[in-house]
């Protein structure tokens, strides 16, 4: 059984759940792209807010990449876990490494979808934070650690689908949770779509600039950005 039919469609819905916020001029949409784009373009539309893409890079290990012994986000934010980077014995100098190359890609990232702008103002906002749905939920728990060094008054993580056991991790590192269903067995966000193809960079430039059209972004920004 599919719950959605595509992103789109996705974040229609979950734009009813987030009602609450529609027009309010503290409240900035924040899409993990690429796939949380669409699904965040619709919220952003229907709640008349503000949208922006906010970038992590996760710092995998030199040996394990799949293995995140942190992550970099916009404003160059660096989160690490102090327990895996001492169990697997990660030198300063490989730290630096890997921090210097995800910086190269993030620099890319922002570039391609911001024209790196500065960052807007996130301190004392609600910053919904949207992707289009989170199997182990890693990079989205590591937005939210990066995003806390801005002082949001509040971070909302919402994604239409997810893992039982990612929404719980989530639920421990935002302040409020949204997620529409935690189907069992999971077997991945793909799977609850009809139309999952994959988002490419001219669709997710489109959706910012279509979101710019309808509702400028904040002209207020990060003093240190």
């Amino acid at each position: 059984m599919k719950l959605f039919k595509d992103r789109p469609y996705a974040g229609k819905i979950l734009a009813d759940m987030l009602n609450q916020y529609a027009d309010n001029p503290n409240t900035l949409i924040l899409a993990l792209p690429r796939g949380g784009v669409p699904v965040a373009f619709e919220v952003a539309k229907r709640l008349h807010l503000p949208m922006d893409v906010w970038l992590v890079r996760k710092l995998g290990h030199p040996q394990n990449k799949e293995l995140a012994i942190g992550a970099i986000s916009l404003g160059y934010v660096k989160v690490f876990n102090e327990e895996l980077l001492k169990s697997f014995a990660v030198s300063p100098i490989e730290i630096s490494k890997i921090v210097a190359e995800e910086e190269i890609e993030l620099d890319r990232r922002n570039r391609r979808y911001r024209d790196s702008r500065p960052i807007p103002r996130l301190s004392n906002k609600t910053l919904v934070l949207i992707d289009d749905g989170v199997a182990t939920g890693a990079t989205m728990r590591a937005a939210i650690t990066a995003l806390r060094k801005f002082n949001p008054a509040k971070i909302i993580a919402a994604v239409p689908v997810g893992s039982t056991e990612a929404c719980q991790e989530l639920e421990a590192v935002a302040d409020e949770l949204i997620c529409l269903y935690t189907p069992e067995p999971f077997g991945g966000v793909g799977a609850w779509y009809e139309n999952f193809a994959q988002v490419n960079d001219l669709e997710v430039n489109d959706y910012l600039k279509k979101a710019q059209s309808y509702r400028p972004a904040p002209q207020a920004y990060e003093e240190h950005a």
